[in-house]
């Protein structure tokens, strides 16, 4: 399953290498032109292939490669490894954590101090993670240093499974934010559209959107489409307000507004209609809050309409997360139908 493939590929911002080569493979015979640009964007059309008057519009539908994880900044004497955050990690979520260091993915275990040296007062803090260290096993420094260098990208140790079978179709893995997104539109380039589509797969999305920012200057897209993962906190809240940002199992979640741009009310419209006309759950994201790649792609040159449709997914910037392959179908059903509706300029 492409999916599992994705998820289970390495590669945090910059090191979208692993990643682009397993879409290269699905795409093949599926798109005109392709190619790799500088900042490592997989840039993939596929022409037109319905009746349209003058030009096809360009749109532009991008999903990003690259994961959250780690970076080596250092190696102690005892052999342990310092290490940073690549993309946005809560501290508090990394303490005894299983990961894989460089190409040769070493194995580690990030260690902590154990909580019976920890006074009660800072129990209650996050974790100082200046005092946390990867151990690889080594016992020295000059033995680690055979092992990972200085730079090396690390990522969690997790494994694609599908949960217990039931109606939500469950599965846990690493990077599904957005690996889900990537699934999603090599399955739309299966379809005939009245536009010209441009894929592209981005790279450096969980560091400030770069590489959706040098691709759209680029492409000139008339119109964008984001496909995300994106957050869910639909667990037991207790006497909280029972509201959820999403919710697995409702559907792609259409976002209306975050922190990185406001979607265009005439694509929003779009997918509103096409969902109910074909019966497609959907639901709306609750929550201004982070960001996409339409962030960047919606300030690109004079400005460019854009919108995010993303997959609901579980303990979303962790180790690992949970979606619904239920939510995932749907997005894709989602934005094949939609796309097939654009025959010209949006009015």
């Amino acid at each position: 399953m492409l999916l599992q493939q994705l998820s289970d590929a390495r590669g945090i911002s910059g090191c979208e290498r692993e990643v682009r080569e397993i879409i290269e493979a699905a795409i093949d015979g599926l798109v005109d032109e392709q190619r790799v640009d500088t900042l490592g964007n997989l840039i993939c059309l596929r022409r037109a292939r319905r009746p349209v008057e003058g030009r096809p519009l360009k749109v532009m539908v991008a999903a990003h490669m690259d994961e959250i994880g780690l970076i080596v900044t250092g190696v102690n004497k005892d052999g342990t490894v310092r290490f940073d955050k690549v993309g946005g990690i809560d501290d508090r979520i990394l303490l005894s954590k299983q990961v894989l260091i460089g190409q040769a993915a070493v194995p580690g275990v990030i260690g902590y101090r154990p909580i019976h040296l920890i006074a009660r007062k800072e129990r209650e803090a996050a974790p100082d993670l200046s005092r946390a260290a990867i151990d690889i096993g080594a016992t020295s420094q000059s033995a680690a240093e055979r092992l990972v260098s200085l730079g090396d990208p690390i990522t969690f140790r997790t494994t694609y499974e599908a949960l217990e079978p039931g109606a939500l179709r469950c599965v846990k893995g690493k990077a599904l934010d957005d690996r889900a997104g990537c699934a999603v539109l090599v399955e739309l380039l299966q379809h005939d559209y009245a536009i010209d589509l441009y894929a592209v797969f981005t790279a450096q999305e969980e560091v400030g959107l770069r590489g959706a920012r040098v691709a759209a200057y680029g492409i000139e897209p008339d119109l964008a489409f984001v496909l995300e993962g994106t957050i869910c906190d639909d667990l037991p809240k207790g006497d909280e307000d029972t509201s959820h940002v999403t919710e697995v199992g409702k559907g792609p979640a259409i976002t209306f507004m975050d922190r990185s741009f406001i979607a265009d009310r005439r694509l929003v419209d779009l997918l509103v209609e096409t969902a109910r006309e074909e019966g497609i759950p959907y639901q709306f994201k609750k929550a201004a809050a982070g960001g996409t790649d339409a962030g960047a792609i919606h300030l690109s040159r004079e400005g460019v309409p854009a919108v995010t449709v993303a997959v609901p997914c579980r303990n979303i910037h962790a180790p690992v997360s949970i979606l619904s392959l239920n939510d995932l179908e749907n997005t894709h059903r989602l934005m094949a139908a939609a796309l097939q509706r654009i025959q010209g300029s949006l009015s």
